[in-house]
């Protein structure tokens, strides 16, 4: 394999990061559909300080950890001519950096800032699939806008839609962590708020359990219908924190509740609602991951919902729902708790399962290729195909975005020099000179376990401009670049980001993309203010 590093380094801006909190928020398909995937790691990624007694102050402790990421490098299709990646609905880092930005008024780590998740917390407005299949592909290619003499490929993916009178019954046990350290506002109290929002979705069909785990483990509330709100709601009320942490008894009562009530061709879940902090029982992460495992086979995912500051444990919550074929995210407000449980509902239901992608990168146009983001999704090319091997799911109408930055043949790019490969006979040019790359799409259906192809060829100049969808994701993903200081920003911007978003809003009846503007202007800011 051959990496090709960047046109030198760039400096790493010194950082004055607050110690304190990590925000995050749960798309609907992370409580629906599962997220699992390979390339992750099942390690805490630092230090953690014990939960105090009620009233201690979280937010001051130096608990927060992120796992360390290694941005992708440029790749030569004449060594590495496939690039395979898992799926990725997690969107939880943008939440995460608007709480620095917005909450703690200072710019995040650069490991919190994950380009995939932040690209795909926004939906876009993608072709729907046709016909029998779950999901649709859509390329696209444009100049680069932070190194315009590169290319930028998107590959949008839509999963179809299923009508709310289709919507099949959900199995929802909902696992809350009431521990000492969840009594803060923005922990429990958030909780409970959260919880009842989705209340007001369920119907008669629905079943709701609620499973509580601090010192001890307790089921408060058996399978329940959907229309039984009240009942419901004050099994929510009654929630109290105080105790230690024993996460890993709560995750197993929660699996057997949900294996009691489970629903045949339903939606069926264990949501976890934790600030992530397990130090009592099967603590260690291996021992949870051969748990959840274990159990995500029986048709029952494990979601994840982060709540708190300080305290939040990123890494261990991240792989805990990959490993469950759920999704990781965080809820910082209920504004964020509304975009979860209200605008994207649909999305709990799976629809196409283990999906994986393969983009394979014709010579003839491409030096070189990168793929932004995803670092923790990438796979092996043999993998592609193997039904064995775990990846990423996608939820009722989710959209899933890929970013490629590449470079053209004929552009100077400072690489080692590549020889052509001995044994291989080249494509012919005349035949490939059209095409860029070619995008393969492998899934499986909800219940099935061989999996199906779709594919997509990109053609074209490139040369035309970004429509309102590209040019914002192309600016999010920007933004990110320059979070990260990255050795791979180029001419990237804040200035630009702002611009280029600002001019890409769109129909955005939520205000999300507004919001995302609003933040750019804050980092901007906060930039201008370490510069002084």
């Amino acid at each position: 394999m051959a990496h090709i590093g960047p046109n030198g380094r760039q400096g790493r801006r010194a950082r004055v990061v607050a110690l304190g909190v990590l925000v995050g928020f749960l798309t609907l398909g992370a409580v629906g559909c599962g997220g699992g995937g390979p390339g992750t790691r099942f390690d805490r990624g630092g230090a953690g300080g014990p939960p105090g007694a009620p009233g201690t102050d979280f937010n001051a402790q130096n608990a927060e950890n992120y796992g360390a990421i290694v941005e992708n490098d440029f790749h030569s299709p004449l060594v590495e001519p496939r690039s395979t990646f898992s799926s990725e609905v997690n969107t939880a880092s943008y939440a995460n950096v608007r709480r620095f930005l917005a909450q703690q008024n200072q710019l995040p780590p650069r490991d919190a800032v994950l380009l995939a998740e932040m690209v795909n917390y926004f939906p876009y407005s993608y072709p729907a699939p046709t016909g029998d299949a779950p999901a649709a592909l859509a390329l696209d290619l444009a100049p680069c806008p932070w190194k315009p003499e590169h290319k930028l490929v998107r590959i949008g993916v839509r999963a179809k839609d299923i009508p709310a009178s289709e919507m099949p019954a959900r199995n929802l046990v909902f696992l809350v962590d009431v521990s000492g350290s969840m009594e803060q506002e923005n922990r429990l109290p958030l909780v409970k708020k959260a919880l009842n929002l989705l209340v007001d979705r369920l119907t008669a069909k629905d079943r709701v359990s609620l499973v509580t785990y601090a010192s001890g483990v307790s089921l408060k509330l058996t399978p329940t219908a959907g229309d039984r709100k009240q009942t419901i709601r004050d099994a929510v009320a009654a929630l109290g924190a105080g105790g230690s942490t024993n996460g890993a008894g709560g995750i197993q009562l929660a699996y057997e509740t949900a294996r009691r009530g489970f629903i045949e061709g339903g939606a069926n879940r264990v949501i976890l609602c934790t600030d992530g902090d397990f130090n009592v029982g099967a603590s260690n992460q291996s021992d949870l991951r051969q748990l959840i495992e274990k159990e995500r086979t029986s048709g029952v995912y494990l979601s994840v919902l982060g709540f708190g500051m300080g305290n939040y444990k990123d890494a261990t919550l991240r792989d805990l729902a990959t490993h469950g074929n759920g999704q990781h995210a965080y809820i910082d407000s209920i504004d964020e708790a509304r975009k979860v449980f209200v605008e994207q509902i649909g999305t709990l239901v799976c629809v196409a399962k283990d999906v994986k992608f393969q983009v394979e990168f014709n010579p003839a146009r491409v030096t070189a290729y990168r793929l932004i983001g995803y670092e923790n999704r990438v796979m092996k090319a043999e993998d592609f195909k193997n039904d064995a091997k775990d990846a990423g799911d996608m939820g009722a109408g989710h959209t899933v975005t890929a970013l490629y930055e590449i470079v053209p043949a004929g552009v100077k790019f400072d690489l080692p020099n590549v020889d052509a490969t001995k044994y291989q006979k080249p494509a012919k040019v005349a035949v490939n000179i059209e095409e860029w790359l070619t995008v393969k799409m492998r899934y499986k259906e909800p219940t099935g376990e061989a999996s199906k192809e779709l594919s997509a060829v990109l053609t074209g100049a490139g040369a035309a401009p970004m429509g309102d969808d590209f040019r914002f994701a192309a600016a999010v993903a920007e933004f990110g670049l320059v979070l990260r200081d990255s050795p791979y920003k180029g001419g990237a911007n804040l200035d630009a980001v702002i611009g280029r978003a600002s001019g890409a809003l769109g129909r955005d009846p939520h205000g999300h993309r507004a919001e995302f503007v609003a933040l750019a202007r804050k980092a901007r800011a906060l930039t201008v203010r370490e510069k002084e």
